[in-house]
């Protein structure tokens, strides 16, 4: 049987919150088999849980965000995208601020973190999300159009193109595909760092973004370059983000899906859109789970066992 995963300890750490800059402490807790991922805000009294739902996202400005009775919890993609990569579907966030800690700017040390507490196999069967029809939604835009899709695929891919005009960015790929029947999601895509452009800085600033950004916690160019001394990770580490905050912001859905995802310049609020769209329509998806490990997509065989960090 695919058993559902939890860690096995407690680990924790600390850091500052890419948007708002305030330091914030973070505890990775074990959960019960079918708690799914809650984050909980224990700076507040009482102390308010809010589970991560598709649902429940709010404010997509340059980051998910959970929303519930005025509280909010930013920036959770990268660690959801470490838990749909590393298989955990149980799990405690506790914060005791608004945002997650950006920390190196990917998702590489929420992986780090999950390794270091443990992962636990619970006696409850893993359930995962099969879509069964394809399901497409677009944003039109002065430059042409943005669009994400979901479609029936035998394992999980991720297609993704970005179209940016800035020389550094045209010098490295902008299209790449992932499947995790051959990819290893801790190689190939945990170490993507978020990315921004020096002269939006004014403006993210004015309207509360990015206060806690920098060279360490992000990629940053200037009009012609890569200003970061280190220079990038991944020859394609542009699109890889994208992946990689495309994997977390589909893990809002509850559970790991079984499907090919294709997108062309989409970010949180489409990816957002898309995964809303499909919990819409029930007839597009089905619950499955593998009571028989050798009866499931060589995807999940793959992807759920731990690589070496």
């Amino acid at each position: 049987m695919l058993k559902q995963r939890s860690l096995k300890s407690v680990v924790r750490a600390a850091g500052v919150g890419l948007h708002s800059g305030v330091k914030v402490r973070m505890s990775l807790r074990p959960a019960a088999p079918g708690t799914g991922i809650v984050f909980r805000r224990i700076d507040l009294d009482p102390v308010v849980d809010l589970p991560a739902s598709a649902l429940l996202v709010g404010d997509t400005r340059m980051c998910s965000c959970l929303e519930r009775d005025g509280v909010r919890v930013g920036t959770i993609e990268h660690l959801m995208s470490a838990f749909a990569g590393l298989g955990i579907d149980n799990a405690f966030v506790d914060l005791d601020a608004a945002e997650v800690p950006i920390l190196d700017g990917s998702a590489s040390p929420f992986v780090f973190l999950v390794q270091s507490a443990g992962i636990e196999e619970q006696s409850v069967a893993k359930r995962f999300i099969r879509v069964t029809q394809p399901i497409e939604v677009r944003e039109s835009e002065p430059a042409g159009e943005k669009w994400a899709r979901l479609e029936p695929y035998d394992g999980f891919r991720l297609s993704f193109s970005i179209g940016f005009n800035h020389p550094a960015i045209d010098r490295t790929g902008q299209r790449v595909t992932i499947d995790f029947a051959e990819h290893s999601y801790v190689r190939e895509v945990a170490r993507a760092r978020t990315f921004g452009f020096m002269q939006e800085v004014e403006w993210l600033h004015e309207n509360g973004l990015a206060q806690g950004g920098g060279l360490e916690n992000a990629v940053v160019l200037d009009e012609y370059r890569v200003l970061n001394a280190d220079g990038l990770r991944y020859g394609d580490e542009f699109v890889k983000h994208k992946v990689l905050d495309a994997i977390g912001d589909l893990y809002l859905l509850g559970h790991p899906l079984l499907a090919s995802f294709s997108a062309h310049k989409s970010g949180h609020a489409l990816n957002n859109a898309l995964a809303r769209a499909l919990l819409a329509r029930r007839e597009a998806w089905e619950y499955v789970s593998f009571q028989d490990r050798t009866l499931a997509p060589q995807t999940v065989s793959r992807w759920l066992t731990l690589p070496a960090f």
